[in-house]
């Protein structure tokens, strides 16, 4: 008798598995039919909450139902516990291993101790990066990884190449940012920022700047240099 109920209960979850996975692969076909095959769907999974699915497409959320006739484009809250399910998803999917970063290809700067780490992806021409490299000429005791991500014209391309190709590399992306003083020309192997823009696909950044703390958080765009500092201090660091 119990060996039959254990034979029972298996075929059960087998069958569940089964549909369940059918479902998941449904939804993300006729996502990705929805959205003209321009965009693949990463995930799909039931939520815990109104029978919805998550479905994932270039790291943002969606919801849909099981058949995935609807669409639902937006945050949902739990209310009794004030918490935004969906940033708190979004943040989660954001998130990053710190120490898979190919830092080799990041210009670095350490000041102070260096013991706070924090790594950058940033354009020449971009106005909040420059407005970050103001924010930070006042933190302390940090290593900074910056990968330049030229994105915002070919203008970015030639600078990001210039600064990539000077002998030192922080001081002439510290005099563009800072100063405005423009590198000068110069060749060599810029191969690097290929792999850099490769590296951003990956990581679905989509502007500039986009920053990373050591647990591998998340910060888009400008942070002023408090809320850095607390965000950093909060993530740790790594030697």
């Amino acid at each position: 008798m119990f060996a039959r109920i254990c034979i029972a209960l298996c075929m059960f979850f087998a069958s569940t598995l089964a549909l369940a996975a059918n479902t998941e692969a449904h939804i993300k076909q006729s996502i990705e039919a929805w959205l003209g095959g321009h965009m693949k769907v990463t995930s799909v999974h039931k939520t815990h909450f109104l029978g919805l699915y998550e479905v994932v497409v270039g790291g943002e959320v969606l919801y849909t139902n099981d058949k995935a006739t609807y669409a639902i484009l937006g945050n949902v809250i739990d209310i009794k516990a004030g918490r935004n399910l969906t940033q708190e998803r979004v943040a989660k999917l954001a998130q990053i291993k710190f120490s898979d970063l190919p830092l080799k290809l990041a210009i670095k700067q350490v000041r102070g101790n260096g013991k706070r780490v924090l790594a950058t992806f940033e354009d020449p021409n971009c106005t909040y990066c420059r407005r970050l490299a103001h924010e930070l000429q006042g933190v302390t005791d940090i290593t900074v990884y910056t990968f330049l991500f030229p994105i915002l014209s070919p203008d970015s391309v030639d600078k990001a190449k210039a600064i990539w190709c000077s002998a030192d590399r922080a001081k002439a992306w510290n005099e563009y940012m800072l100063n405005g003083t423009a590198p000068t020309a110069a060749q060599c192997d810029t191969s690097a920022l290929d792999k850099i823009a490769a590296l951003a696909r990956r990581l679905n950044i989509h502007g500039t700047p986009a920053l990373f703390l050591a647990d591998g958080t998340r910060l888009p765009g400008l942070v002023p240099a408090p809320k850095l500092e607390q965000a950093m201090n909060h993530a740790g660091g790594i030697r």
